[in-house]
């Protein structure tokens, strides 16, 4: 139910984009892997809460980790944090691991790293073990995002 309300929401777009149905992974190379890309190019799709009933979407690339500094800063908050994953899926339609904005139960505004920008990636579609392939520039077109320095590299990069 959750990757069919995810697949409607991008074939939506129109955006060119492909399915891929991989089974459940155990980490970033795994998932690389089976996908056929770069850890990198698998985009974390993060919810962050900023308020009360107030969250956004930040989508990070798998070799790297949200700067809570920089995203506080562009954001112009003081404090921002992580939902745990029952709030998460309550304020999404999806579970960890298998969130995207595309099909979320509440639009929530998007802040793409700009390293998203002007490349292939990979990202959730709503079910555990599936994924999505299209331009990262198309995504961030079609989601409305705001692009910016958000992350760091991970301390220890895949």
């Amino acid at each position: 139910m959750s990757e069919e309300r995810a697949t409607a929401a991008i074939q939506a777009t129109g955006i060119a984009h492909t399915v891929t149905r991989h089974g459940r992974v155990g980490s970033l190379a795994e998932a690389a892997a089976a996908r056929g890309v770069q850890p990198g190019d698998i985009i974390k799709t993060l919810v962050v809460r900023r308020a009360e009933d107030d969250y956004l979407f930040v989508l990070v690339p798998g070799d790297r980790e949200i700067s809570w500094p920089k995203l506080r800063a562009l954001l112009g908050v003081n404090r921002l944090s992580m939902p745990d994953a029952a709030v998460a899926r309550e304020v999404t339609g999806y579970e960890r691991g298998t969130i995207t904005p595309f099909g979320s139960t509440r639009a929530w505004p998007v802040v793409a790293d700009a390293t998203v920008e002007g490349r292939t990636i990979s990202l959730g579609a709503g079910a555990h073990g599936v994924a999505f392939t299209a331009d990262g520039s198309d995504v961030i077109r079609v989601l409305d995002a705001q692009v910016a320095d958000v992350t760091d590299p991970l301390a220890s990069a895949p």
